[in-house]
């Protein structure tokens, strides 16, 4: 009779635990219920990215020496090297680098893996046209560097808000 007693007082006590935890859930929806909504005016304020936002890859036509690693890591096949074989020099030439963003599903390998450091990631988020066409970039429009959100005066930028933690 003892052991039963036992039980049920545990029985007891878990099912006060699993409400408390409910409850305290429920407070945590609550308080998200009643926060104002927070509206950004788009082209004239904008987010800036955390430092490990993976945006516009940006590429240096001098850097690269054409070895294609890029091209073999990325699990789409994304990056096009055109290249000329250099036969007094027994060197590759670089002729054309394109990556077309419509297809690009940013995942940073090309980046992580190249031996000279030719590709970066930049803080570029606004990749969107009418024509998707457009997105195909080559070595000319990937070397043009954008320009930083924190340095344009006409952009009101608004910092991420601080998590809650709980």
């Amino acid at each position: 009779m003892f052991p039963m007693v036992t039980e049920f007082m545990n029985y007891g006590q878990q099912t006060v635990r699993a409400a408390r935890y409910i409850g305290q859930g429920f407070m945590i929806t609550l308080s998200h219920a009643n926060r104002l909504p927070v509206t950004i005016q788009y082209p004239y304020e904008k987010l800036i990215t955390s430092e490990r936002f993976r945006g516009r890859i940006h590429f240096e036509f001098d850097k690269c020496i054409a070895c294609e690693v890029c091209v073999r890591v990325c699990p789409i096949d994304l990056p096009v090297v055109d290249w000329k074989l250099e036969t007094d020099i027994r060197k590759k030439r670089l002729l054309n680098y394109s990556i077309d963003f419509g297809i690009c599903i940013f995942c940073g390998n090309c980046v992580e893996y190249c031996p000279t450091n030719c590709l970066s990631m930049t803080e570029e988020y606004e990749l969107s046209t009418y024509d998707r066409h457009e997105l195909n970039y080559n070595q000319i429009a990937l070397g043009r560097l954008p320009i930083s959100i924190i340095d344009d005066y006409t952009i009101r930028t608004i910092f991420n808000l601080p998590e809650i933690k709980t």
